[in-house]
Protein backbone atom coordinates (compact mmCIF):
# COMPACT_ATOMS: atom_id res chain seq x y z
CA UNK A 1 0.00 0.00 0.00
CA UNK A 2 1.46 3.37 -1.01
CA UNK A 3 1.60 6.43 1.15
CA UNK A 4 -0.98 9.10 0.35
CA UNK A 5 1.64 11.85 0.01
CA UNK A 6 4.08 9.77 -2.07
CA UNK A 7 5.45 11.51 -5.15
CA UNK A 8 4.71 9.91 -8.53
CA UNK A 9 7.62 8.31 -10.36
CA UNK A 10 9.22 10.54 -13.02
CA UNK A 11 7.93 9.95 -16.54
CA UNK A 12 11.42 9.56 -18.00
CA UNK A 13 13.66 7.07 -16.14
CA UNK A 14 16.80 8.83 -17.43
CA UNK A 15 15.61 12.20 -16.11
CA UNK A 16 18.35 14.48 -14.85
CA UNK A 17 17.69 17.58 -12.78
CA UNK A 18 20.44 20.19 -13.04
CA UNK A 19 21.30 21.61 -9.61
CA UNK A 20 24.45 23.64 -10.24
CA UNK A 21 26.50 24.54 -13.29
CA UNK A 22 30.10 25.74 -13.71
CA UNK A 23 29.96 27.72 -16.96
CA UNK A 24 33.25 29.44 -16.18
CA UNK A 25 35.06 26.07 -16.37
CA UNK A 26 34.43 25.77 -20.11
CA UNK A 27 35.71 29.32 -20.60
CA UNK A 28 38.86 28.95 -18.47
CA UNK A 29 39.70 25.36 -19.44
CA UNK A 30 39.57 23.16 -22.50
CA UNK A 31 37.76 20.03 -21.31
CA UNK A 32 39.33 16.91 -22.80
CA UNK A 33 37.35 14.19 -21.01
CA UNK A 34 34.13 14.17 -19.00
CA UNK A 35 33.40 11.62 -16.29
CA UNK A 36 30.32 11.12 -14.13
CA UNK A 37 31.02 10.59 -10.44
CA UNK A 38 28.81 10.08 -7.43
CA UNK A 39 29.30 12.44 -4.52
CA UNK A 40 29.01 11.59 -0.82
CA UNK A 41 26.90 14.27 0.86
CA UNK A 42 25.49 14.72 4.35
CA UNK A 43 21.75 15.09 4.90
CA UNK A 44 21.83 18.86 5.30
CA UNK A 45 24.05 19.13 2.20
CA UNK A 46 21.70 17.22 -0.10
CA UNK A 47 18.77 19.31 1.12
CA UNK A 48 20.72 22.49 0.40
CA UNK A 49 21.82 21.21 -3.01
CA UNK A 50 18.23 20.31 -3.95
CA UNK A 51 17.27 23.86 -3.02
CA UNK A 52 19.85 25.08 -5.58
CA UNK A 53 22.31 26.51 -3.06
CA UNK A 54 25.58 25.08 -4.42
CA UNK A 55 28.44 26.89 -6.16
CA UNK A 56 30.99 24.94 -8.24
CA UNK A 57 33.01 27.93 -9.46
CA UNK A 58 36.04 27.60 -7.15
CA UNK A 59 35.95 23.81 -7.05
CA UNK A 60 38.58 21.29 -8.10
CA UNK A 61 39.20 17.59 -7.50
CA UNK A 62 42.30 15.68 -6.44
CA UNK A 63 43.17 12.03 -6.22
CA UNK A 64 44.87 11.19 -2.93
CA UNK A 65 45.77 7.71 -1.71
CA UNK A 66 43.56 6.05 -4.30
CA UNK A 67 40.47 8.15 -3.51
CA UNK A 68 38.99 11.15 -5.31
CA UNK A 69 38.15 14.26 -3.26
CA UNK A 70 36.32 17.43 -4.21
CA UNK A 71 37.63 20.71 -2.77
CA UNK A 72 36.41 24.29 -2.83
CA UNK A 73 32.76 23.64 -3.71
CA UNK A 74 30.50 25.82 -1.60
CA UNK A 75 27.23 24.27 -0.42
CA UNK A 76 25.31 26.76 1.72
CA UNK A 77 24.25 25.77 5.23
CA UNK A 78 20.62 25.20 6.14
CA UNK A 79 19.08 27.27 8.89
CA UNK A 80 16.74 24.37 9.72
CA UNK A 81 19.64 21.97 10.39
CA UNK A 82 20.65 23.68 13.64
CA UNK A 83 23.71 22.18 15.30
CA UNK A 84 23.84 19.28 12.82
CA UNK A 85 24.77 21.63 10.00
CA UNK A 86 27.73 21.01 7.68
CA UNK A 87 30.80 23.11 6.92
CA UNK A 88 30.10 24.91 3.60
CA UNK A 89 33.46 24.25 1.90
CA UNK A 90 34.51 20.94 3.42
CA UNK A 91 36.17 18.35 1.20
CA UNK A 92 33.75 15.76 -0.17
CA UNK A 93 34.45 12.24 -1.37
CA UNK A 94 33.79 11.39 -5.00
CA UNK A 95 32.56 7.90 -5.82
CA UNK A 96 34.26 6.38 -8.86
CA UNK A 97 35.11 2.90 -10.09
CA UNK A 98 38.70 1.82 -9.53
CA UNK A 99 39.48 1.84 -13.27
CA UNK A 100 38.20 5.40 -13.60
CA UNK A 101 40.26 6.44 -10.58
CA UNK A 102 43.45 4.95 -12.03
CA UNK A 103 42.81 6.57 -15.40
CA UNK A 104 42.14 9.98 -13.84
CA UNK A 105 45.17 9.71 -11.56
CA UNK A 106 47.41 8.96 -14.53
CA UNK A 107 45.99 11.68 -16.79
CA UNK A 108 45.55 14.39 -14.14
CA UNK A 109 49.11 13.80 -12.95
CA UNK A 110 50.47 15.08 -16.25
CA UNK A 111 51.78 18.63 -16.44
CA UNK A 112 49.07 21.24 -16.98
CA UNK A 113 46.01 19.04 -16.32
CA UNK A 114 43.48 19.38 -13.53
CA UNK A 115 40.09 17.99 -12.56
CA UNK A 116 37.27 20.56 -12.46
CA UNK A 117 33.59 20.09 -11.60
CA UNK A 118 31.39 20.99 -14.57
CA UNK A 119 27.87 20.38 -13.30
CA UNK A 120 26.02 18.91 -10.34
CA UNK A 121 22.75 17.12 -11.00
CA UNK A 122 20.30 14.52 -9.72
CA UNK A 123 19.97 11.27 -11.65
CA UNK A 124 17.33 8.84 -10.39
CA UNK A 125 17.26 10.86 -7.17
CA UNK A 126 21.01 10.46 -6.56
CA UNK A 127 23.45 13.40 -6.62
CA UNK A 128 26.01 13.12 -9.42
CA UNK A 129 28.89 15.36 -10.41
CA UNK A 130 30.28 15.70 -13.91
CA UNK A 131 34.05 16.02 -13.67
CA UNK A 132 36.18 17.31 -16.49
CA UNK A 133 39.81 16.49 -17.15
CA UNK A 134 40.89 19.96 -18.19
CA UNK A 135 43.87 21.90 -19.42
CA UNK A 136 44.04 25.63 -18.70
CA UNK A 137 43.51 27.99 -21.61
CA UNK A 138 45.88 30.82 -22.38
CA UNK A 139 44.57 34.37 -22.74
CA UNK A 140 44.71 34.22 -26.57
CA UNK A 141 42.67 30.96 -26.50
CA UNK A 142 39.97 32.78 -24.53
CA UNK A 143 39.96 35.67 -27.01
CA UNK A 144 39.62 33.19 -29.87
CA UNK A 145 36.66 31.51 -28.13
CA UNK A 146 34.95 34.91 -27.71
CA UNK A 147 35.55 35.74 -31.37
CA UNK A 148 34.10 32.39 -32.51
CA UNK A 149 31.04 32.88 -30.33
CA UNK A 150 30.44 36.39 -31.70
CA UNK A 151 30.76 35.23 -35.32
CA UNK A 152 28.35 32.37 -34.64
CA UNK A 153 25.84 34.85 -33.20
CA UNK A 154 26.23 37.19 -36.19
CA UNK A 155 25.66 34.34 -38.64
CA UNK A 156 22.58 33.16 -36.76
CA UNK A 157 21.21 36.72 -36.66
CA UNK A 158 21.84 37.16 -40.41
CA UNK A 159 20.07 33.87 -41.17
CA UNK A 160 17.18 34.84 -38.93
CA UNK A 161 16.67 38.21 -40.68
CA UNK A 162 17.09 36.58 -44.11
CA UNK A 163 14.39 34.05 -43.22
CA UNK A 164 11.98 36.87 -42.32
CA UNK A 165 12.39 38.59 -45.68
CA UNK A 166 11.60 35.47 -47.70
Amino acid sequence: MSKPDAKPAPADPEEETLLADNRKATFDYSIERRIEAGIALLGSEIKSVRAGRANLREGYARIERGEAWLYGVHIATLTEAGRDNHEPTRKRKLLLHRGELLLLAREAGQQGYTLVPIRLYLKHGVAKLELGLARGKRRYDKRQAIKERETRREVEAALKTRGRRA
